[in-house]
């Protein structure tokens, strides 16, 4: 069944804050490779105009996907997540992530389509500091696979 189209400019109210702290940062960098030294020393990070340790670009992902979470789990649209593959993911940034920040996500369903059988929803994060300001737009596609032939028979 396709997802209602209705729901495209839906809102969902932000997120409770979610504080960035430098472990965090450095685990992440550590897991994907990334030897930036501004992602682990604060001194770097400063010598580059930095507060704090900068987050990598990626990092951001596990915020904005998480508060995705309340578009994917609202019984309304319907959603199979079983069925659910992640398409594509892209970011825009006014500033760096830092060490310290306070951010909420707030998810914006900006579109649905259907094709082959298949549902895609375009899902936007806005997420914004504990000052209001405007720190990146995550934009997340998620492609909900069609059932396949003879898929799910006995």
């Amino acid at each position: 069944m396709a997802l209602d189209q209705s729901f495209v400019g839906r809102s969902y109210p932000p997120t409770e804050p979610y504080e960035v702290g430098r472990e965090k940062i450095r685990e992440f960098a550590q897991a994907v490779g990334d030897t930036n030294p501004a992602y682990s020393d604060p001194e770097a990070a400063k010598a580059l105009g930095h507060s704090d340790v900068i987050a990598p670009p990626t990092f951001v992902f596990s915020i904005t996907f998480r508060a995705a979470g309340q578009v994917i789990e609202d019984p309304q649209l319907g959603l199979d997540y079983s069925r659910v593959v992640h398409g594509d993911q892209k970011f825009a940034y006014a500033r760096p992530v830092r060490a310290g920040d306070r951010l909420t996500v707030t998810s914006t369903i900006e579109a649905i389509k259907s094709m082959a059988g298949n549902d895609i929803l375009d899902i936007r994060g806005e997420v914004h500091d504990e000052a209001g300001e405007h720190v990146v737009t995550a934009w997340t596609k998620l492609v909900a696979r069609a059932v396949g032939a003879g898929e799910g028979e006995a």
